[in-house]
C-alpha cells in the first residue's frame, strides 16, 4: 500500500472502530490492535495508571511509551499531543501544566475526538481542547506550543517529514519536542513489510531508526536525543499471521528487530 490518502484512510478506519469497540474494554495496543483482536499486545506499552491525570477511560493502551517523562513539560506550559486519541497523554500533561497551562490534542479520527471530548467533559477541565486534524497540516498557530508530544502516531504518518515541519512550525522559539514512536533497525521480511494490517499496526510503516532521526534533523531541530530504546518482542501469535515456521524461526534469529524509542529535539 503505497498511496499516502489509501493508507491514511485505512488509519483512520482502524483508529475510528478502536474508539468505537472500546465502549466493550477492547484491549491491545494501537501499534497492533484492531476491534476484533483479543492477542495480547502488551509489550508495546507502558503503564500509565500511576501517573497524575491518569483517566482509565483515555486509555486504550494504543502507545509505546511515555512521552511525558521526558518531555519537561512545566507549569502554565502550551503542550500539544499529536494524535491524541481518547485523550491519555492529554490529561497526563494537564497535569503538568496545571490550571494556568493549555493543552491541545490533535486527531484525525472524529471518533476518537468525540471519545475525548466526552472523557474532558466528565472531567470539566476548561484548559484541554481536542482538535480534529492531521499532523502533516495541523491546525494550530505557529509559534504556539512550548511543548509537542507524539506517542506511537508519527510513524504511521505517511510524509514524515512533512509532519515534522509541522512540528517546527507550531512550536515556540525555544520550545521542544518528545514523542515516543517505533523504528526498525536491520531488514524485516517482505510480508511484514507489506502488510496493510501489519502497517497499521506499527511495523511495516516504520521506518529504520538512522532514516527516522536524520528526518527529524533534516527539519532544523537542534539536539535530537533518544532517551529511550527498548526492543519490541512480536508474539508467535502475530507473526504466525504473515509468516511460515521456518520464516519466524529466522526473524527470531536475525539481528533485526522492532524498537520502541523516545526522542527529544528543540527548535
Amino acid at each position: 500500500m503505497n498511496n499516502a490518502e489509501e493508507i491514511k484512510k485505512m488509519v483512520n478506519e482502524k483508529y475510528s472502530k478502536i474508539a468505537v469497540a472500546s465502549a466493550n474494554k477492547t484491549s491491545g495496543c494501537g501499534c497492533c490492535s484492531s476491534e476484533v483482536d483479543e492477542t495480547d499486545y502488551s509489550t508495546f506499552n507502558d503503564d500509565y495508571s500511576k501517573l497524575d491525570g491518569y483517566v482509565a477511560d483515555a486509555d486504550l493502551n494504543l502507545g509505546c511509551g511515555l512521552p511525558s517523562e521526558y518531555a519537561g513539560i512545566k507549569e502554565g506550559n502550551t503542550v500539544v499531543d499529536l494524535g491524541s486519541g481518547a485523550g491519555n497523554d492529554v490529561f497526563v500533561s494537564r497535569a503538568l501544566v496545571g490550571a494556568s497551562g493549555k493543552v491541545i490534542g490533535i486527531d484525525f479520527s472524529e471518533e476518537m475526538i468525540a471519545k475525548a471530548n466526552n472523557n474532558n467533559a466528565k472531567l470539566g477541565y476548561d484548559n484541554v481542547e481536542f482538535r480534529h486534524g492531521e499532523i502533516e497540516a495541523l491546525p494550530v498557530k505557529d509559534n504556539m506550543a512550548d511543548v509537542v508530544i507524539s506517542n506511537c502516531v508519527m510513524n504511521l504518518v505517511p510524509n514524515k517529514e512533512k509532519a515534522f515541519s509541522e512540528v517546527l512550525r507550531v512550536m515556540k522559539p525555544g520550545g521542544h519536542f518528545c514523542i515516543s514512536d517505533i523504528v526498525i533497525i536491520g531488514e524485516l521480511p517482505e510480508q511484514l513489510k507489506n502488510s496493510a494490517a501489519a502497517y497499521a499496526g506499527c511495523v511495516s510503516g516504520a521506518m529504520q531508526k538512522e532514516d527516522y532521526l536524520a528526518v527529524i534533523k533534516s527539519q532544523g531541530f537542534r539536539n535530537v536525543e533518544v532517551k529511550t530504546s527498548k526492543i519490541i518482542k512480536l508474539p508467535d501469535e502475530l507473526l504466525e499471521e504473515y509468516l511460515s515456521t521456518d520464516e519466524i524461526s529466522e526473524f527470531k534469529k536475525g539481528d533485526f528487530g522492532i524498537v520502541s524509542i523516545t526522542v527529544v529535539g528543540e527548535k
